[in-house]
């Protein structure tokens, strides 16, 4: 019976994983659904280097002039994560990390990304 858990088990972690790769691939970077303005702004602090595209989903402020605008986007960011969350019947943060691997496939070359270890590379 152990065992028949144990394959269960996996199953449903890949189709959680699975399913939530479709999720974010389906709706895009419906998350970014911000005014263009916004979005303009986020490109510009990304190539400056003042924020960058962390593992779980958020952005995190590199300079403390963009510390405002990283709480608003993650507001955002996190209300969306919160009601895909929901919908599926997984955490938040799994959400969190699927978008993670969409934004920062999309991201453009140049931009620092904060790995889990809390190591800054650049894309």
């Amino acid at each position: 019976m152990a065992h028949g858990t144990d394959i269960r088990q996996v199953s449903r972690r890949h189709f959680l994983t699975s399913a939530l790769a479709v999720l974010a691939a389906g709706a895009g970077l419906s998350l970014l659904h911000m005014p263009p303005a916004h979005a303009d702004q986020l490109d510009t602090l990304r190539a400056s280097g003042a924020v960058g595209e962390a593992f779980d989903g958020y952005v995190r402020a590199r300079d403390p002039s963009a510390n405002a605008f990283v709480n608003q986007l993650n507001e955002q960011r996190r209300a969306l994560y919160t009601k895909r969350a929901e919908a599926q019947g997984v955490s938040v943060d799994q959400v969190g990390r699927v978008y993670a691997t969409q934004i920062i496939q999309k991201a453009p070359k140049g931009t620092w990304l904060l790995r889990e270890n809390g190591q800054w590379v650049q894309k």
